[in-house]
């Protein structure tokens, strides 16, 4: 179509090389955006899918290098009933490396999660960074088993902040005696890049960057590093091939997306061919990127001798502009623009991958993809030597005293991390937030923690604790498991809530707030039992001689850390003994069931109970409906009567309910829930109905004759 047209035009011009460059025919989507500039400059916006083509190319060359085979182990045969060979343990570095850097933690910081990295981690990764201070327990103990690797992190801490603060000069001293200690340490080597980019050494960032680069290839900051050095050495074409290899690397990445675009313009479309000229020398010239170095100016001059065949047949083409147009169009220019791209990918890109035979490796390895030094220069360059700030501590060794809990002076267990770096059992945390919400040790604020109740375990001091304490932990543990079988007890010790009065089978909601009932709850959910008993205080013996057992339904934690307690009662004991335990009371228990009858006492029992039930039902009905309500908001609904009143061995629970929302005094409310006789505590409740019933009757005789009066 644009050969058709008497007049090419630019924008088809530019959407036929976008077009080609999406398919991969990169040469001659090249060619078409020189016949683009010869209708007008090009912009480097214009060139992003030529840039996008680009980077597909380097990715599809090193794929094909990385889809080598991979030799694989052969299984070894094992005798029948012989075992699995047991996983290699962690190394102690390995477990002391930060998961996000993977470099050994440096200034460790556990996250809310439980997870320890790097505080520098923490700082680059999110844009609002968690306030949490350096893990104190973590930290010395990195310290003093990598004495070396911590001194040098230290003063790459030191020579960053002294880039922040543009003394460049102090940074540079500082990054220069961290090198000392391990001279081939990239991040090390990345840092002086940058340094010496900002003081314009570009000879020595560029001799970091491409040392990173030669051992880390896929590292997309060692590309751009060295790429911005070859741009302060002038040296345009091999920064365009860094910046290609960049975005290869992170197709997604904007800013790198458009260094590509600006240098491709500046390396293929230089100002001088942004314009249309007529001299058949200008032309010439632009098949030929400008060159950098001895190398490049040699193979341009060979493409020279190759083109001067036919550089007359082109010059009076090139006279007229839409003649030229349709030269690049139609790929006439193909070799050249091929010779071009080959100066700045040096192998030219196929559509297609192929698995390379094993009798191919060294060719394969022998490449040179951007950012890569030939493999004659790498041969010759001095041995890796490996720093020993990389290898294990040989003398790692970890002491019971590097992982105790300063609240119980024992070995932590289920260790927590507070947000000043603080690290206790969880169980010691707990309780001293009970009391007070600050940090036992430096006294910060934890409301926040209290509010959230989000105690992660830190999962690095567990993991240390399990592979190098291991005798200790299971001392610990059996320390702890003895003590929570010790409080699921029901029978003994048995947490006692002194508070109010409750009955079997009736809700007892309950507002905790005090420290020693916080902890007491808190056990009883811990140990699973979810069960303590109700008593009522009395003046000399401490407590009352009975009580109900409660079992807890529910439980809402409040920010403050108090909480409301749903609880139902289940059962009725007398206490035998009573002591206290951290504070709250326990008792020594034997659980009170009812004594049954048969024949004509059950006969006369049957008969009380419903006579009993309609007289509550009466009662009941007979009230306020304001009274009413308040009474089912509290207690619920009045229970159904059960058709065998033996049936529960406390009682039918209407009874209990009825005893409940009765206007009684404590006395007689627990006078009648120690009794273990069903037909007494019926009578009971009959003679209660009656004086309360003639009572009401004789207050509303009362008022009309007081209104008679008045």
């Amino acid at each position: 179509m644009l050969a058709a047209l008497p007049k090419p035009d630019r924008g088809l011009c530019l959407r036929l090389a976008d077009t080609l460059a999406r398919a991969g025919r990169l040469a001659e989507a090249l060619g078409a955006f020189r016949g683009a500039a010869r209708l007008g400059a090009l912009r480097p916006e214009e060139l992003g899918e030529l840039a996008c083509g680009l980077a597909r190319a380097v990715g599809l060359r090193e794929r094909r290098v990385l889809l080598l085979p991979v030799p694989r182990p052969s299984r070894l045969l094992r005798a029948p009933g012989e075992r699995r060979p047991s996983p290699v343990p962690p190394t102690p570095r390995a477990l002391l490396s930060c998961p996000r850097c993977r470099k050994l933690l440096y200034k460790p910081v556990t996250l809310t999660n439980g997870m320890t990295v790097c505080k520098r981690c923490v700082e680059m990764g999110s844009p609002r960074p968690q306030t949490r201070r350096v893990n104190v327990v973590l930290s010395g103990l990195v310290e003093r088993c990598f004495p070396n690797e911590c001194r040098l992190r230290r003063l790459a801490g030191q020579a960053r902040n002294l880039q922040r603060q543009q003394q460049l000069d102090a940074a540079l001293l500082k990054c220069e005696q961290a090198l000392a200690l391990a001279p081939e340490d990239d991040s090390l080597l990345l840092l002086r890049a940058e340094l010496c980019l900002l003081v314009k050494n570009y000879e020595q960032a560029l001799q970091d960057a491409d040392v990173v680069c030669r051992k880390e290839p896929l590292l997309t900051k060692g590309h751009h590093l060295k790429a911005q050095a070859l741009a302060g050495l002038g040296r345009s074409k091999e920064v365009l091939k860094e910046f290609i290899y960049c975005l290869a690397l992170n197709p997604e990445c904007n800013s790198a997306k458009k260094e590509t675009q600006k240098v491709i313009c500046e390396v293929f479309f230089p100002p001088s061919e942004n314009v249309n000229q007529n001299s058949a020398s200008s032309t010439r010239g632009r098949f030929k990127p400008h060159s950098d170095n001895q190398t490049n100016n040699q193979v341009e001059d060979d493409d020279d001798s190759d083109s001067m065949e036919n550089s007359s047949e082109r010059v009076d083409m090139f006279r007229n502009t839409n003649s030229s147009v349709l030269y690049f169009i139609l790929g006439l220019h193909f070799e050249e623009d091929k010779k071009a791209l080959e100066n700045v990918i040096p192998v030219a890109p196929n559509t297609g991958l192929k698995r390379k035979l094993p009798s191919d490796m060294d060719d394969a390895h022998g490449l040179n993809g951007p950012g890569k030094i030939p493999k004659k220069d790498a041969d010759s360059s001095p041995p890796r030597v490996i720093s020993k700030l990389g290898g294990d501590c040989e003398d790692f060794a970890i002491d019971v005293t590097d992982f105790e809990c300063a609240l119980c002076m024992r070995l932590l267990f289920e260790p927590v991390t507070t947000p000043c770096g603080h690290t206790f059992c969880l169980k010691c945390l707990e309780r001293c937030l009970d009391h007070a919400p600050h940090c036992p040790l430096c006294k910060d604020k934890l409301s926040e923690l209290l509010a959230t109740r989000n105690f992660n375990i830190t999962i690095l001091a567990e993991e240390l604790i399990f592979q190098y304490l291991q005798e200790e932990l299971c001392d610990r543990k059996r320390i702890y498991d003895e003590e929570m079988s010790e409080l699921s007890n029901l029978t003994r010790d048995v947490p006692i809530f002194v508070c109010a009065m409750a009955f079997p089978t009736v809700p007892c909601p309950l507002h905790v707030f005090e420290p020693r009932y916080r902890l007491m709850i808190r056990r009883c959910m811990e140990t699973g039992t979810k069960r303590f008993g109700m008593c009522l205080s009395a003046e000399h013996a401490g407590i009352s001689e009975f009580g109900c057992m409660l079992e807890i339904k529910d439980v809402r934690t409040f920010p403050d850390g108090s909480s409301v307690v749903d609880a139902i009662g289940i059962s009725r004991f007398r206490v035998l003994s009573h002591r206290h335990r951290d504070g709250y009371n326990t008792a020594d228990i034997e659980y009170l069931e009812d004594e049954k009858v048969e024949g004509s006492d059950y006969e006369e029992l049957t008969t009380l109970h419903d006579s009993v039930y309609q007289q509550s039902v009466s009662w009941f009905t007979s009230l306020q409906d304001h009274m009413k309500e308040q009474i089912l908001s509290h207690f619920g609904g009045m229970p159904d009567r059960e058709p065998e009143p033996q049936s529960n061995p406390s009682g039918p629970a209407w009874s209990w309910w009825i005893l409940a929302v009765l206007p009684l005094e404590r006395k007689a409310q627990l006078a009648i829930l120690g009794m273990t006789s069903l037909k007494e505590r019926l009578l009971a409740i009959r003679r209660i109905l009656v004086i309360i019933t003639r009572k009401m009757n004789n207050r509303q005789e009362a008022a009309p004759n007081k209104e008679k009066t008045n």
